[in-house]
């Protein structure tokens, strides 16, 4: 995950970049929603009960697990992860910093903390782990293809 903050971090100088054929969203909307989907996974991570996680198909995750990208167009974002406004280089990179701090709390949850997922379902440490990398790359080439 730290080669992929980099990488978002990175991007921050052109975060008021757009280009509509890609995206309808700067940049800067790509990283902050980034950002904020790792900080409330975590949030709710930290906030489960262990012993309340149990394992269940999902031929949705299967599927995004085996073919190992997110379409793009295909989901909506939740409201709570989506970015109130255009930030700044500044408030970027505040919430970048916010965000490894919350990552250095990762490693310390039990392999059952888990979070709900809206399409993929409980998802544990190990699982929410490959979301969240997954979500990042499926981002970071939607960055990587504005800026082109």
């Amino acid at each position: 995950m730290n080669r992929l903050l980099g990488k978002l971090k990175n991007s921050i100088p052109y975060n008021e970049k757009t280009n509509p054929t890609v995206s309808n969203s700067s940049v800067g909307w790509h990283i902050e929603h980034s950002l904020l989907t790792i900080c409330k996974i975590i949030d709710a991570l930290e906030n489960s009960n262990p012993n309340n996680y149990i394992w269940k198909f999902n031929p949705k995750r299967l599927l995004i697990k085996t073919i190992n990208f997110i379409p793009r167009g295909k989901a909506k974002a939740p409201k709570v992860v989506i970015p109130s406004q255009n930030s700044s280089p500044q408030a970027l990179q505040i919430n970048l910093e916010e965000t490894l701090k919350k990552l250095s709390n990762f490693e310390k949850l039990h392999k059952h903390n888990y979070f709900e997922h809206p399409v993929f379902g409980k998802l544990n440490k190990k699982d929410a782990q490959w979301f969240l990398k997954l979500h990042t790359k499926h981002h970071l080439k939607i960055i990587n293809d504005i800026i082109k």
